[in-house]
C-alpha cells in the first residue's frame, strides 16, 4: 500500500461525505459521466448488480434508500493499491423493515480525469 495523494484523498472525502448524507447531487459531482457501480448484491453474475451512468446511479440510490432505513457509514479508511483506491468502512443502522444492520465492507475504486470511474462494492453477509 502507498500513501494517498492529497487530491485523491480530497475526492474520496467529498464522495464519502455525500454518500453518508445521501446527497445524490454531491455524489454525482465526484464521478465520471459513465461511472460504473458494481453493487454487492444483485442478479449480474459474477458482479452483483452493475449500474452505469449518472441517471442509473440516481435510481440505484433511490432504490437503496427505499430498502434501507437509517444508516451511517463510519470507520472509513482509504489506501492506494497501485492505480486503485481501496476504501474500507462499517455500515450500521436499520433496514426499512426495522431489522438491524451492522457490517463491514470494502470498495475498490478506479479513477479517471480526477473523478471516480468505478466503484466495486463488497459487504460482509451476516446470517
Amino acid at each position: 500500500m502507498s500513501a494517498v495523494p492529497a487530491d485523491v484523498m480530497d475526492l474520496m472525502k467529498r464522495f464519502g461525505k455525500a454518500f453518508n448524507k445521501a446527497d445524490v447531487d454531491g455524489i454525482l459531482t465526484c464521478v465520471t459521466d459513465d461511472f460504473e457501480w458494481r453493487l454487492a448484491a444483485g442478479p449480474d453474475a459474477p458482479d452483483g448488480k452493475i449500474v452505469i451512468g449518472r441517471d442509473a446511479v440516481r435510481q440505484a440510490l433511490a432504490d437503496r434508500d427505499a430498502a434501507l432505513g437509517s444508516v451511517r457509514i463510519s470507520e472509513a479508511e482509504v489506501a492506494m493499491a497501485g492505480e486503485r483506491v481501496l476504501g474500507t468502512f462499517r455500515v450500521t443502522g436499520t433496514y426499512a423493515d426495522g431489522a438491524s444492520l451492522d457490517v463491514r465492507g470494502v470498495d475498490i475504486y478506479t479513477l479517471r480525469d480526477g473523478l471516480i470511474a468505478t466503484k466495486d462494492s463488497y459487504w460482509k453477509r451476516i446470517d
